[in-house]
């Protein structure tokens, strides 16, 4: 009975021992750890700004006068040249008329002064008159030619002042702002329109001073536009040769092609350059490498064990839209780590994996 006893309560203590040790294993899942693999990471620059048209054009009035009519409102699209605002014309008429009557009056002084120098010298040859005759006759002759010269000028003048008063499209676009009515009074230089053509979009960005050098004219670029659910491609179009006022940022600008016109101006863009690149290295997610007295290591399965590995790093970046890091050394390929935190973990205790590790 005693035996029996006995052996019933090493049976038990050999149970309890054996769920003690199956307790310490550590399951792991897939979502748990990464098989270190060879890929492409990328270093990112991240960029942010409003966009706005690439061409735009502010419409003013060239001559004074009172507005007849207005032809576009905001939202309008316009081509070249297009009429937008008709003036009144009556004063302009007639300044053109004035002028080309002064022409006519000036042509027929001048018929005049030839014929006169043209007798004088005729009577010059024949030594009927002075030279100093013939010379008055020709002076006047030179003076006729420059007031016809001068009418026509003014002729000219007054016919582009009227032409001035039929205000034009100076570029194809679509009207972002009118501020012009009919009957309203107008002088040189006020703004009437803003006109905004949105095939070509733009975006500016500030660049820090430490990362320009690796920014380059016609360097690709994808962009993360506000109310659009695709990305957009865009490129480097321009560089500004100096720093913004106040800060260490050069202003950088961005091209986008917005054929469709699903881009409007004002809308907000989050940009990604890539200005660091390695192909074919060693990879793990950044959240696989821990620190122990600022060395850095990984926790690596080997032989259902956790292992610590101290390991070197190289670039960090983003691979797939995962930031990674390159390993230089400490680690082979295919070696699975654990990328997530799992609380306090050690080297040596046993695990179990239940499914297999995918890569990066």
């Amino acid at each position: 009975m005693k035996k029996k006893a006995a052996n019933t309560a090493a049976q038990s203590a050999a149970k309890q021992q054996s769920l003690t040790v199956a307790a310490q294993v550590m399951e792991f899942l897939a979502s748990d750890v990464v098989s270190v693999s060879s890929g492409d990471v990328r270093k990112l620059l991240s960029l942010s700004g409003a966009l706005r048209a690439y061409n735009q054009a502010v419409v003013k009035a060239k001559v004074a006068g009172e507005v007849r009519e207005v032809l576009v409102r905001e939202g309008e699209a316009v081509q070249l040249d297009q009429v937008l605002v008709k003036m009144d014309t009556a004063d302009y008429d007639a300044r053109l008329a004035q002028a080309r009557g002064s022409l006519a009056a000036a042509q027929g002084q001048l018929e005049i002064a030839r014929q006169a120098r043209d007798n004088n010298k005729a009577l010059l040859d024949k030594a009927f008159i002075s030279k100093n005759a013939y010379d008055n006759t020709n002076n006047q002759f030179a003076i006729a030619v420059a007031n016809v010269d001068s009418a026509k000028g003014a002729v000219s003048v007054a016919q582009k002042a009227l032409a001035d008063t039929v205000i034009r499209a100076p570029i194809a676009g679509l009207i972002s702002s009118r501020s012009v009515q009919p009957g309203e009074k107008i002088s040189p230089d006020n703004k009437l329109f803003e006109v905004v053509d949105l095939r070509v979009m733009e975006m500016e960005a500030p660049v820090p001073t430490q990362d320009i050098a690796s920014i380059k004219i016609g360097q690709p670029v994808q962009l993360k536009i506000e109310g659009v659910a695709q990305m957009v491609s865009g490129k480097v179009s321009r560089i500004n040769p100096g720093t913004v006022a106040g800060s260490r940022s050069i202003m950088t600008y961005i091209q986008i092609a917005n054929q469709d016109g699903a881009l409007r101006a004002g809308m907000f863009g989050e940009a990604q350059l890539v200005i660091e690149q390695k192909s074919g290295v060693l990879i793990v997610p950044q959240t696989a490498v821990r620190t122990d007295n600022d060395k850095p290591f990984v926790y690596v399965i080997e032989n259902n064990t956790l292992q610590q590995k101290p390991v070197s790093l190289g670039m960090q970046g983003d691979a797939n839209g995962v930031a990674v890091v390159e390993l230089l050394s400490g680690v082979a390929k295919d070696a699975i780590v654990v990328k997530t935190n799992l609380g306090s973990l050690r080297a040596g205790i046993p695990v179990k994996l239940l499914a297999a590790a995918a890569k990066v």
